[in-house]
């Protein structure tokens, strides 16, 4: 027979030893149809913009027309929010930009999203993210910073990247390194993985003293590294309420296997 103060301690207990469910890791994906361009009948490009959980696989999460989307090119920025047009993504909105490469170097392409109302934890989130593409071997720019509040500052090449390469980068805040700041990253999982717990879904690691950071990305595909600050200054949610802002520097990076 058990006796009642041990059901009291199970009744404690049993919450504590139930599974709790992470909260998942929100990722803007900037995703180019390619991130190297070698001959002319590739120069038309897209780049297609989705709020989702990478590595889960969804859900999609909604998105307002981006406030800000451009290229840096040859330390050039130009504005490419006449190039965008909304896309279905399983019943949400995303956006896909259209366009063309007219010259060599490395294309910077970014987006400032509006900012998003995250109900569950009473936050608003805007993810300032980018990806580069190479353009007919120019190789150069691949470190340009486009001047956005949060930014990493790739001091690896982001593009042409062997699986097992190890990628680096610095994060920062109005061009300055922030120390210690915390990266997560997600694989774009294609559906061939499935994780064996919660931890392994969002990596999580930890800038160093002068704001650097690096992670070798096992498998190929497209790597999320996303730096989240808190905001400077509260913002105004849809309830009315004054909220908290989460601002994310993101870059994608693109593995591939050796063959």
């Amino acid at each position: 027979m058990i006796k009642t103060t041990q059901l009291c301690w199970g009744a404690v207990l049993l919450p504590m030893l139930l599974p709790v469910a992470s909260a998942r890791a929100h990722f803007l994906e900037l995703i180019p149809s390619t991130d190297i361009v070698s001959k002319p009948e590739q120069r038309a490009i897209t780049v297609d913009a989705v709020f989702t959980h990478p590595f889960e696989g969804g859900p999609v999460m909604a998105m307002a027309e981006p406030v800000r989307v451009g290229v840096l090119v040859d330390g050039k920025q130009e504005d490419l929010r006449s190039r965008l047009a909304a896309r279905p993504v399983d019943g949400k909105t995303g956006w896909r930009l259209s366009y063309t490469l007219a010259q060599p170097g490395d294309h910077v392409f970014f987006i400032q999203p509006a900012p998003y109302w995250e109900p569950a934890e009473k936050v608003m989130i805007v993810h300032y993210t980018k990806v580069v593409v190479d353009a007919f071997g120019g190789d150069d720019g691949w470190d340009a910073m486009v001047g956005l509040p949060v930014e990493i500052e790739p001091l690896s090449r982001p593009y042409g990247l062997w699986t097992g390469n190890l990628f680096s980068g610095v994060v920062r805040r109005g061009g300055e390194p922030v120390p210690f700041a915390e990266i997560e990253v997600e694989w774009r999982n294609d559906g061939s993985v499935r994780a064996p717990s919660d931890p392994f879904v969002t990596q999580v690691i930890k800038a160093d003293a002068q704001g650097a950071f690096g992670y070798a990305m096992p498998r190929a595909g497209w790597w999320g590294f996303a730096a989240l600050l808190e905001g400077d200054a509260p913002m105004k949610a849809p309830t009315g309420e004054e909220v908290p802002v989460e601002m994310g520097a993101l870059i994608w990076v693109r593995a591939v296997d050796m063959k």
